[in-house]
């Protein structure tokens, strides 16, 4: 061991006589002084490199609220030339110019992936709250017509990434993600927390932040989307298994005003015999606002919460309740907190303790946001939030404002002090911490559980949390709907898989008439539409209420939409829930651009307004109105529905693969576009060749029914793959091995599925069961040219077709 550990010295002591005094060979790379800036190059794995750069003789000693793994020691061989050094991992490799400090990235084969620009780096000496440290910035070039995505959700409606400036601040509708990767197969984040402005142009792609010790990013190769995504989960943390029942069909609106409303919608759905697994209770059931986010049901609408809980479970739903990063003066938390000095001082929302609209800001509110970077001011707010809710039965979270609503902005408020320093220095993280806390919390809490919580906001990492991220408070328009689909996806390219909007849309500002203006009753039901296909469905705005039976009864043509898609998704759950074994067992994503799957389709690559939902599905909402004229100039609309002409929507089917009509089962060419005739309930939906797709019963809500007699739709032109997932549905016990997966594999040249083995076993899992198989054309009502009804006992069999 004395002898190992001396040839080890030795050959880092030789290493650096070579080069001088400038170069510094370490357990993880190499550190290299360039002028008067510190270089510092570590591997954490084969495929993954940090790049950190500090000023000579300032100490860095940086902990990264997002990056969790520990670096591992590799296998690297180190080479110099007279300005060069290497270092190379078995997948990457990295040249660093000792006399100009400029990186490059390249495959170990020399495909060059990414370099800086030559003298790209910047230390600006900046005063943060009375801290003497730096502003930073760095520079990279980007092949001229290269594609990049990811850096967040915007409402920009871009699906491609370049030519473009993003000032950095979280926001109601923005959530920002220093990442982004490339068409190439690489990924960068820029590991920093404060105000950051991305700028692309055709000289320069850049991030430059108010605040930083040192320059700080990682470099991932992943050859794919989806290995970049693993390298950025990798580093940042998995996501974990939502139950079962999120996945089925929200209710929501601003607000439910007391607990029997709360408990009769869900009565109503039942009644109308239309699937709903999720009822949401908005804000101020705590009473007024000088009571704000109390984590107490002090509204006297709402004088008995444990009923209430307990009604909607009995009738076999779930609720989750909305909660805020802030807190108002009367409140036990605000006390407590304020003792601590975890309240910050900035304005937010609501500014009036007046809750008459508009606001009277002669009655300030005196709301504060909470210090979420503080360990025990997290211990804090979930002391409360488990004692006066969770301990009641609740479900999940509705974190609302976790940017957090920060108004009347002034410079000087990003001088507050938290627990890691200035607010301007960890500003972006916010929502990583607050999430965070209650996450970690309900799971030291409880196991019997799973974390769910719906977010407005994300910072990278927070996929680790149970999280699902919705888009804000976006105003209903034909444009803001197409935004979401590039929005969607952009935030999920960044490897946080779970997303969703607001049906709808939050605000109807645009729509005076509210429900009764055709044109808002044809663009809700085209998002409910987009919805069913987003990680989350949930139904939700201000202004005017969304539940189903606001838009008529069954024979009208929007009810019948609605509940068509509805009873769909539900159909889809082991299709869905499966998917999402996919994204914690292997890295995937739901919601996927077509970039992910069809790189070399120089047509996908930015289509904006197309995605595959799982690796099946191409999903092509439908975004403007077809019904009805659109308003003109801010008027009503300009006349009542028309359904007597069924217009078309265009698109585009990518190469290289047959696709199937999910409605009609006719098999399509890719790498053609497309014409399809879209009645009010129809929105374009495409099965990839060699896909192999279950569908569930109908059901009244997900756990109502168990899988025992699942249809097996198969589309042939391809092989094919497909594992069905099953586990208890809301527990932790998966993570202790205790599931079944049953792999399904397609071989189109003998026309036959070959059912494998069952793997694994759970408490009351089903030792029997049928498959109903059927060949495309195969559609959702039924109809086939073939179809085969095979028993199945765990044991593997093959079923010629």
């Amino acid at each position: 061991m004395k002898r190992n550990i001396y040839l080890m010295l030795l050959g880092v002591l030789a290493f650096s006589n070579s080069f001088g005094q400038t170069v510094e060979k370490t357990r993880l790379g190499a550190r290299v002084k360039v002028n008067n800036t510190w270089v510092e190059i570590q591997f954490y794995t084969p495929s993954i490199v940090r790049i950190i750069k500090s000023p000579e003789g300032e100490k860095v000693n940086k902990a990264s609220l997002s990056v969790i793994k520990s670096p591992q020691q590799q296998a690297l061989k180190f080479n110099q030339s007279a300005k060069l050094l290497s270092v190379k991992s078995a997948q990457l490799h990295v040249t660093l110019d000792i006399a100009t400090g400029q990186l490059t990235f390249s495959k170990t084969a020399g495909n060059v992936l990414l370099q800086e620009k030559p003298s790209g780096s910047s230390f600006t000496t900046f005063n943060d709250a009375g801290i003497s440290t730096y502003s930073v910035s760095q520079s990279f070039q980007l092949d001229k017509d290269e594609s990049i995505y990811g850096l967040g959700q915007q409402q920009q409606g871009k699906m491609v990434q370049r030519n473009l400036k993003l000032n950095m601040v979280q926001g109601n509708t923005d959530d920002y993600i220093p990442f982004f990767q490339s068409l190439k197969g690489y990924g960068l984040f820029w590991d920093n927390y404060s105000p950051t402005v991305f700028q692309d142009t055709p000289e320069s792609t850049s991030f430059k932040s108010d605040v930083g010790d040192c320059i700080d990013y990682y470099f991932m190769y992943g050859g794919n989307a989806d290995g970049v995504i693993a390298g950025m989960r990798n580093l940042t943390g998995q996501a974990p298994m939502f139950p079962l029942w999120t996945f089925g069909f929200w209710q929501s609106k601003e607000r439910y005003k007391s607990q029997d409303e709360v408990v009769d919608v869900v009565k109503k759905y039942q009644q109308l015999g239309v699937p709903l697994d999720g009822i949401i209770q908005d804000w101020q059931y705590w009473g007024n606002n000088y009571l704000w986010n109390a984590m107490e049901f002090l509204n006297v609408e709402f004088n008995n919460p444990q009923k209430m809980v307990n009604d909607v479970h009995r009738m076999n739903a779930h609720m989750i309740i909305s909660i805020w990063s802030s807190f108002g003066p009367q409140t036990k938390p605000y006390h407590d907190l304020d003792k601590m000095g975890a309240l910050f001082n900035f304005s937010t929302w609501p500014q009036s303790g007046a809750e008459k609209w508009p606001p009277n800001l002669d009655y300030p509110s005196g709301v504060r946001v909470y210090d979420a970077y503080n360990p025990k001011a997290r211990d804090v707010y979930w002391s409360y939030l488990n004692k006066g809710i969770f301990s009641l039965g609740m479900d999940g979270w509705w974190m609302d404002s976790t940017e957090p609503d920060h108004l009347d902005f002034k410079p000087h408020d990003l001088d507050s002090k938290t627990y890691l320093g200035s607010f301007r220095k960890v500003r972006n993280a916010y929502p990583l911490m607050t999430v965070g806390g209650v996450s970690e919390h309900q799971r030291a809490e409880s196991s019997k559980k799973r974390v769910f919580i719906l977010t407005r906001s994300a910072f990278a990492g927070q996929q680790r949390y149970g999280a699902n991220t919705w888009s804000g408070d976006v105003t209903a328009s034909w444009q803001a709907l197409k935004n979401q689909i590039s929005a969607g996806l952009n935030f999920s390219l960044c490897g946080i898989p779970y997303w969703n909007s607001d049906i709808g849309g939050f605000f109807l500002s645009r729509f005076r008439q509210r429900l009764n203006d055709p044109e808002y009753r044809e663009l809700y039901v085209r998002w409910l539409e987009f919805g069913a296909f987003c990680p989350m469905m949930r139904s939700h705005g201000a202004d005017a209420p969304r539940e189903i039976y606001q838009f008529g009864k069954k024979g009208d043509e929007a009810y019948d939409a609605i509940e068509k898609y509805i009873n769909l998704r539900y159909r889809l759950l082991p299709y869905i829930y499966s998917a999402s074994w996919d994204v914690t067992s292997h890295q995937s994503s739901m919601m996927r651009a077509l970039m992910m799957d069809f790189a070399a389709d120089k047509k996908a690559i930015d289509i904006n307004d197309e995605f595959m939902f799982g690796k099946s599905l191409l999903v092509a909402p439908v975004t403007e109105a077809m019904f009805v004229k659109p308003a003109v100039n801010g008027r009503d609309s300009l006349r009542k529905d028309d359904f007597t002409t069924v217009k078309a929507k265009q698109g585009y089917l990518p190469a290289n693969v047959s696709w199937y009509d999910f409605w009609t089962g006719e098999k399509l060419v890719g790498g053609t576009r497309i014409s399809k005739p879209v009645a009010l309930d129809v929105m374009p939906l495409y099965v990839k060749a060699g896909s192999i797709l279950p569908l569930g019963p109908k059901v009244q809500y997900a756990e109502e029914k168990r899988w025992d007699n699942l249809e097996i739709l198969i589309y042939p032109g391809a092989d094919g793959n497909f594992t069905l997932y099953e586990d208890e549905n809301d527990n932790y016990h998966y993570e202790e091995g205790k599931y079944s997966e049953i792999k399904f594999h397609w071989d189109d040249k003998r026309h036959q599925l070959l059912i494998a083995d069952r793997k694994g076993s759970f408490t009351n899992m089903l030792d029997k069961r049928s498959f109903k198989i059927r060949v495309a054309p195969a559609m959702v009502d039924g109809s086939a040219n073939k179809e085969r009804v095979v028993s199945y006992s765990g044991k593997a069999q093959v079923v010629k077709l």
